[in-house]
């Protein structure tokens, strides 16, 4: 109830928290600038006004820019009209035309599988015929048309015929010089308005900051002060940050698409490239609401098709570059949201605020998800949008086997190995798993198919990077040998130890991973498997002459029987 009750207070009250968030984001924004300032020994009103003032100053250019751009196109496009009509009939010939031929053939495909009927023919009576009842019914067409000679010869008879006909009446709404003037002011001063607000509230957030931030921490409680700063701290750097990224590298996009379309000749070049960078704080879509524009654009200026694709191109380059390159490289993941998380943030804040909620979701989210980390009550919103990992990795591999999806779980355990040892990989994911299993197996949760996957499963991955553990632990001691210092501290060769599984295959494997790691590190190791008796494995100990005796239990129900052995 209390989230419903929340969603309604933000759809209700969108009139007046829209603006406020809007200037608490803005604040985020200009915030460092105006802390620069600050450490420059500026007193704090004037460089609050300052940076205000140039920031609101810079968009006002930009957007009176903009409109001039925007009237120059509109007062151009009848000439390009045609350029396209000449595109429209390259597709739409009279013999061979790609349209012609595409209608061709579904008409015929439809014809084939939907044959037409014949038209049922129905008997209707006509005016003439009502007029002139004794008219013969079947007189054919000049005997029609003569009718209606003799019908025109007669006045009274042509006159009803024309007042049976329908009069078209148009109703035209015609609003007074006072109505357009009010309307024309409400779409005027509602954006005006609404702006004016906003600068309003960044000023008093900016000179405010401090104090704003006490009462908020006093409104949460201050018996929770540490981890309130932590959580305003958090929220406020990685806010700022990645605005701070997204405003240089949307200008950047920007940039690059209007001095491309200026070097390909598109006119108005300066509008696309500050579109393309406004559009593109709308995720996902925005980039490319922006290249269908231009590429429409484009295609009624051009004569030919080569300057089009250059265009096309120019997006798709500069779109890919920005996604893989400079994004990662400046603020990487930074927003700690996951892309479905983006994209339902971007749903529910366009349902809630509008287009304007649309710009404003991932700032929004990204907010929200870095308070939710401090806050318990809100720790499912972190889980279900943020980028972490909610299952460990030793969950999601005994998942994934569970699933009898061997390949997937082989996939997480070289994930993992990308970043950790060979001994974290044992110690944190599958010694885990295979306690998991055993607890399944011992309360009856495990049936027999997948107990023998798991097992076999485990086996083989084992085995695998005992090999590959081998061959480096061979190539280190080769390296030390030509004089290269190993990476690995090498144990003595005369310590020979022996491990003896406690009950199980799962603890003969657990012993397997011991045995490995130790042969890695240059001790000779021997792991027994469950096969042999208590006697024969007692007869190895004494055979073996091991300095070092392991008894592998795997918890949680092997402990009595390696007490035992």
């Amino acid at each position: 109830m209390c989230g419903v009750a929340v969603i309604a207070a933000l759809y209700f009250s969108r009139g007046i928290l829209l603006p406020f968030a809007l200037a608490v984001l803005l604040s985020f924004l200009l915030a460092p600038f105006v802390k620069r300032l600050e450490r420059r020994k500026c007193p704090r009103i004037a460089a609050v006004l300052l940076v205000v003032t140039v920031s609101f100053a810079g968009l006002g250019i930009l957007g009176s820019a903009m409109v001039r751009q925007l009237y120059d196109l509109a007062y151009r496009l009848p000439e390009y009209k045609v350029n396209l009509i000449n595109k429209a009939h390259a597709f739409r010939s009279e013999e061979d035309g790609v349209f012609k031929k595409l209608t061709d053939a579904s008409t015929a495909v439809l014809e084939s599988v939907f044959p037409k009927e014949a038209p049922k023919r129905s008997i209707v009576s006509k005016p003439d015929e009502l007029l002139s009842p004794a008219a013969p019914k079947a007189a054919g067409p000049r005997a029609n048309s003569s009718r209606d000679e003799r019908l025109s010869d007669q006045p009274g008879l042509a006159g009803e015929k024309k007042a049976a006909e329908p009069i078209r009446v148009e109703i035209v709404d015609r609003l007074s010089s006072n109505d357009m003037i009010r309307s024309l002011l409400a779409q005027v001063l509602g954006p005006l308005g609404i702006a004016a607000m906003v600068i309003v509230f960044v000023v008093f957030m900016l000179i405010e900051r401090e104090d704003l931030r006490n009462r908020l921490i006093y409104l949460i409680g201050s018996r929770q002060l540490s981890l309130t700063t932590q959580a305003l701290d958090d929220a406020a750097l990685r806010l700022s940050r990645y605005l701070l990224m997204q405003f240089a590298i949307n200008a950047v996009f920007g940039l690059i698409v209007a001095v491309g379309l200026f070097f390909i000749g598109l006119p108005n070049a300066l509008l696309w490239g500050v579109m393309a960078a406004v559009l593109r704080f709308i995720p996902f879509v925005g980039p490319w609401i922006t290249a269908i524009i231009v590429m429409a654009v484009s295609l009624a200026v051009f004569d030919g098709w080569t300057r089009p694709i250059l265009v096309l191109s120019l997006f798709l380059v500069n779109e890919l570059v920005s996604n893989n390159v400079l994004e990662p490289w400046l603020y990487g993941a930074s927003t700690g949201i996951s892309k479905i998380g983006i994209l339902v943030s971007a749903v529910f804040w366009t349902w809630l605020w509008g287009p304007v909620g649309l710009v404003m979701a991932t700032p929004l989210t990204v907010c929200l998800t870095t308070i939710a980390r401090y806050v318990p009550q809100m720790a499912f919103l972190n889980k279900l949008v943020s980028t972490q990992e909610v299952l460990p990795p030793q969950e999601r591999f005994y998942q994934r086997l569970l699933a009898l999806d061997p390949e997937e779980a082989i996939d997480v355990v070289e994930e993992y190995l990308k970043e950790n040892t060979l001994e974290s990989l044992y110690d944190t994911v599958l010694l885990p798993a295979l306690s998991l299993a055993e607890h399944d197996r011992h309360h009856g949760d495990l049936d027999e198919l997948r107990q023998r996957l798991i097992l076999d499963t485990m086996r083989e991955q084992v085995d695998d990077l005992g090999a590959r553990a081998k061959r480096a632990s061979v190539g280190e001691r080769e390296a030390s040998a030509d004089g290269i210092a190993p990476t690995a501290t090498m144990a003595p060769q005369d310590i020979s130890v022996l491990c003896l599984p406690a009950q199980n295959e799962a603890d003969e494997i657990a012993g397997m991973m011991l045995a490995q790691l130790l042969e890695a590190h240059g001790v000779k190791a021997l792991a027994l498997s469950t096969q042999s008796l208590v006697g024969e494995m007692l007869e190895q100990v004494t055979e073996q002459t091991a300095a070092i005796v392991f008894v592998s239990a795997l918890p949680p129900f092997a402990a009595t029987r390696a007490l035992s052995l």
